[in-house]
């Protein structure tokens, strides 16, 4: 459950940063905050791609039981 917690907490972020990328004149300061953006993604992304292998290993795992079993 705490990781769910952290997909949505980097999501928040990336939206968050995009948004004051997108109000912010300054080329500059406005690309820092979107590649800012990027990077929570990321995280996000990484972390949700952890937690899917993490459960198809768990799911493996089970079946190779159930195959002991028979």
């Amino acid at each position: 459950m705490k990781m769910v917690k952290e997909i949505k907490f980097f999501r928040k972020q990336a939206a968050k940063a995009e948004r004051m990328a997108l109000a912010r004149s300054d080329e500059e300061a406005s690309q820092s905050l979107s590649n800012l953006a990027q990077a929570y993604r990321s995280q996000a992304d990484a972390l949700k791609k952890s937690k899917t292998f993490k459960k198809s290993k768990k799911m493996s795992g089970k079946k190779r039981k159930k195959a002991k079993l028979k």
